[in-house]
């Protein structure tokens, strides 16, 4: 499939048209959505809609935006007005938005034709998407293996050329972590960049949209397409999208890159030698290397899974057979909410809600919710430190290529650990990118992470794609 940037610059010139991309794109999703289980729904009408509107704009000679014509693939955790939006769980099958999220109306205003909603863990709580209600998204490099969670769908609509983009959510790493293990460039953007308005909430503090794209120009230019401010959301940055594609070929000349010794400690021997080899690419490339420790980091994922869970306890309270979605009859409201929230939940999502309803009550709060938030301080307070020293850190993404089905299900600390080097940067709000880069076993896709402080994305871009260059040759 052509890149996003390439079908936009087609359909604006006319040597393509959106209708004609989006045939392509059905088509490959036609030959092989069974296989990997990729979309929930493919909304065919509305995408052949929204690429006629595009097409007849070109016609009039109107602008069509910097995504003219082309398909997109949306996570099942973003609201689109009239589509099934059901956070790949049970107790939302078949519910239709009124509404729909800021990501989805910004897309369509650039010209983006979105094809349908993708799989996912349910409400974004896995690192396999092995944990959806609907079956788990196979990894199109290898179908015996994940693809990565909770954005598994989204990746994998990438990685199987599906779509040239797509959308995720990324609360501990659920989109790096997949564009990892499927071979892609994956952002997770600095907190209140992108709007938040229309994602079904997991945990509000850690939550984050951002794309899915086999080029980092691709991603720089949906990037940039989302970002900006929304008076819809309280927690959006009050500033304009920042300048991405323009910076994507700036270098590392004069850049300092840490390599971060917490990054790395765990991963396996393959990965540990990609990280190795990138920090020599951006050294040939005119960056001043350092290495520093960070200890701090080692305490983010116990952080992470008190406040995680609580705010998910919180979030997922609205599901209450009484508003929307699932309702399950009993003999009284209580009986009615319990039967309900049984049979509408899956295994994963009911064991993180009792971590955090144990963590938020009474007698226990200060010991294990008010202590992973003093912990999240100091993790802040300690990238402030390195961020002092470095301008950008570099480490893994993932501690492993992408693993079998099923290798991880019954013990959940395994899978938890699939996010260590994710998790700190959703703690401290601030941006990483994964950039495909080396192989290991069975000669699947190693992923290198660069982190940044808030607002670095146009110095994160500029840093992966140098590594892109090296891997690709152009």
């Amino acid at each position: 499939m052509k890149t996003a940037e390439q079908i936009a610059l087609d359909v604006r010139s006319g040597a393509s048209t959106a209708q004609r991309e989006l045939d392509a794109s059905l088509a490959a999703i036609h030959a092989r959505n069974d296989e990997l289980n990729v979309f929930l729904y493919v909304d065919e009408d509305g995408a052949r809609a929204a690429a006629k509107d595009v097409d007849d704009k070109v016609a009039r000679g109107e602008s069509v935006g910097p995504l003219a014509g082309v398909p997109v693939a949306i996570k099942d955790n973003m609201c689109q007005v009239g589509v099934p939006t059901t956070c790949s769980s049970r107790i939302l099958e078949g519910w239709r938005p009124p509404y729909s999220a800021t990501v989805i109306t910004r897309l369509l205003a650039a010209g983006a034709v979105p094809v349908g909603k993708t799989n996912l863990d349910e409400f974004a709580m896995g690192s396999s998407t092995e944990n959806s209600a609907f079956g788990p998204t196979r990894n199109p490099l290898d179908p015996s293996r994940v693809p990565g969670g909770s954005s598994g769908g989204s990746a994998a609509a990438v990685a199987a050329d599906m779509t040239p983009i797509a959308l995720g959510s990324d609360t501990g790493g659920s989109i790096r972590q997949p564009a990892a293990l499927c071979g892609l460039i994956g952002v997770k953007p600095s907190y209140g960049l992108v709007s938040r308005y229309g994602l079904i909430a997991f945990a509000s503090s850690l939550d984050q949209i951002g794309p899915f794209s086999k080029t980092v120009t691709d991603a720089a230019i949906l990037l940039e397409a989302i970002a900006g401010h929304d008076p819809m959301d309280s927690t959006s940055l009050p500033e304009p999208a920042p300048m991405l594609s323009a910076h994507v070929n700036d270098g590392v000349v004069g850049k300092r890159i840490a390599l971060v010794r917490e990054l790395i400690d765990g991963a396996d021997p393959d990965v540990v030698a990609s990280v190795t080899r990138a920090v020599e690419v951006l050294k040939d490339a005119g960056a001043t290397i350092l290495e520093l420790s960070i200890p701090e980091l080692q305490l983010g994922l116990s952080a992470y899974y008190l406040i995680a869970p609580a705010e998910a306890s919180s979030n997922l309270a609205r599901y209450d057979g009484v508003r929307f979605g699932l309702r399950v009859d009993g003999e009284d409201v209580e009986a009615m909410n319990t039967a309900t929230r049984t049979a509408g939940f899956g295994a994963e999502v009911k064991r993180r809600i009792m971590l955090g309803t144990y963590a938020l009550s009474a007698g226990y709060f200060d010991a294990y919710y008010g202590q992973a938030l003093k912990v999240r301080t100091q993790m802040i307070d300690a990238f402030k430190r390195a961020y002092a020293q470095a301008d950008l850190l570099i480490g893994a993404t993932a501690p492993s290529v992408a693993f079998p089905f099923g290798s991880k299900t019954s013990n959940p600390m395994a899978m938890y650990l699939s996010d260590v080097f994710t998790i700190p940067t959703n703690l401290a709000g601030e941006a990483a990118i994964s950039v495909p880069f080396g192989a290991g076993e069975a000669g699947l896709p190693t992923g290198v992470q660069l982190l940044g402080p808030g607002r670095s994305e146009a110095q994160l871009f500029a840093a992966a794609r140098v590594l892109e260059r090296e891997e690709r040759g152009s």
